[in-house]
């Protein structure tokens, strides 16, 4: 089954949770908000696709941090993500071994077969 990470209010989520419900691909929705995750499966995500993968530094939450003008350590960077989870990249797939990350249709295509 397919873990989907993100905001229940994105756009991107939305679009996303429709995609799936539309080719009837079962799937585990997890709000970052309400269940951010720990800091043992951010760094698993950190470990196994990066952290420059899975910020969004075009986001409203960058922005609004002023990260752009900090050049932050890899080590503050993650402190940050965590403290901060809105700032991923959305929307977060992850189905066995593989991860996804951003919203990408034909990308989403080859990620379910």
């Amino acid at each position: 089954m397919i873990q989907v990470y993100g905001i229940k209010n994105c756009n991107k989520i939305r679009d996303t949770r429709k995609w799936l419900e539309e080719k009837e691909i079962e799937y585990t929705f997890y709000d970052l908000k309400k269940e951010p995750l720990i800091r043992e499966e951010l760094e698993e995500f950190v470990h196994r696709i990066g952290l420059d993968v899975l910020i969004n530094r075009k986001g409203m939450k960058w922005r609004q941090l002023g990260l752009n003008d900090k050049n932050l350590s890899e080590e503050e960077l993650f402190e940050q993500l965590l403290e901060h989870q809105t700032m991923m990249k959305r929307p977060v797939l992850i189905q066995d071994e593989a991860i996804l990350v951003g919203y990408d249709e034909e990308a989403f295509e080859a990620f379910v077969e």
